[in-house]
């Protein structure tokens, strides 16, 4: 109700917002979980799990919600080279969530190398440190505004 609501107030379109849920969540209270993300869900809004691969999660999560995005925790990219595990285990990561209708993103890149190499196994986004620090709205505007791209488009 609260994120019905604000969606509301704000005229934003449920499609603009995705919620992230980390696994752990799905651990301490997976039925009330699932009702909240089937509901927002059912509004349009995006779903995403954040911190994958880290938490106690089943596998089965994937199948049970309707997740739109899973999102690799940045422990699994901090150390991502061509010929490390991590590399290994993001690509099945990617590959599996694909498989299930899932899109991809990973947290935490700050080189152009991991970007190369995430964009190269098929991640769908990638955020971090490579491409901005937080910023705030109006920082955020003219950061777009200097890559050519007007508020109408943010």
């Amino acid at each position: 109700d609260q994120v019905a609501s604000a969606l509301e107030i704000w005229e934003v379109p449920p499609r603009a917002l995705t919620v992230e849920v980390t696994e752990n969540a799905f651990a301490e209270d997976a039925p009330a979980i699932a009702d909240a993300l089937r509901t927002l869900h059912g509004m349009g809004v995006g779903v995403a799990i954040d911190d994958f691969g880290t938490g106690y999660s089943s596998l089965s999560y994937l199948k049970k919600f309707d997740v739109d995005y899973l999102k690799i925790d940045q422990s699994f990219i901090c150390n991502l080279s061509t010929d490390s595990a991590d590399l290994m285990l993001c690509g099945a990561m990617i590959e599996m969530a694909h498989k299930l209708g899932i899109e991809v993103v990973a947290e935490g890149v700050e080189t152009r190398d991991q970007s190369d190499l995430l964009i190269g196994i098929g991640c769908d986004f990638v955020q971090g440190y490579w491409f901005g620090r937080p910023m705030a709205p109006a920082a955020f505007e003219d950061f777009m505004r200097e890559r050519g791209r007007d508020k109408a488009q943010i």
